[in-house]
């Protein structure tokens, strides 16, 4: 995981540093609140961020609301580190948007747990978005059916988005999960195939009795 270090003192720093590199996350570090909030609105930042409370430029939990206010599609996992122990700093820096609070000097025990905290939360935000994203797409492809469709007077095909004209099923099949057997209704029985049958000097109730046949199979001719 892509962890974000954010402490203006350099052995509290680089002990954090050394720490995460150790258990295999990619560690950036920053050491005040401006640059770490500048690095958290890059495209690629960090999924989870470490932000030490009091720092200069922007202390901890002004990063937090800052971020929180982006109100981002991808939120960072926030985890506020601090010497700050009391009850109402601790509801102070959860209220600011952290979603965890670790206090100074840490256990790395506690710390590697609550990374692993994170790194679930994170897991489940990621799925989480991804069932949004399809059901997004489901939505969009309903609403593409209940639609005004543009369908031609003589031949019944249908016109999709890019200007290409499709037979109805191709239309359909494309756009949900449906899919088609043809057979022939009674109407064009009695119009279009009985006649060519006669012609042919084929028996019309025993060519439909084999294309009923066929229709319950799920096959046509």
């Amino acid at each position: 995981m892509n962890i974000l270090i954010a402490e203006d003192d350099l052995v509290s720093r680089t002990v954090l540093e050394k720490t995460l590199a150790g258990w295999g996350h990619r560690v950036v570090t920053t050491c005040d609140g401006r640059a770490a909030w500048r690095c958290l609105q890059s495209d690629d930042r960090p999924q989870l961020a470490i932000l030490d409370w009091m720092m200069p430029e922007m202390d901890g939990p002004e990063v937090c609301r800052r971020l929180r206010a982006l109100r981002c599609d991808d939120p960072v996992y926030l985890i506020l580190l601090t010497a700050r122990a009391q009850t109402l700093d601790i509801v102070e820096g959860l209220d600011s948007g952290a979603d965890d609070y670790l206090t100074k000097p840490f256990n790395r025990l506690e710390l590697q747990a609550r990374i692993r905290v994170g790194e679930r939360v994170m897991a489940l935000q990621n799925s989480l978005a991804g069932r949004v994203q399809e059901l997004e797409h489901a939505l969009d492809q309903v609403k593409r059916l209940k639609g005004l469709l543009p369908i031609c007077s003589y031949c019944k095909k249908i016109r999709d988005d890019r200007n290409y004209w499709q037979q109805v099923e191709e239309y359909v099949m494309t756009y949900t999960d449906a899919h088609f057997s043809h057979g022939i209704c009674p109407g064009c029985w009695a119009v279009k195939v009985e006649p060519e049958l006669l012609q042919l000097g084929v028996d019309p109730e025993k060519a439909k009795y084999q294309e009923s046949h066929l229709a319950e199979r799920g096959e046509s001719r």
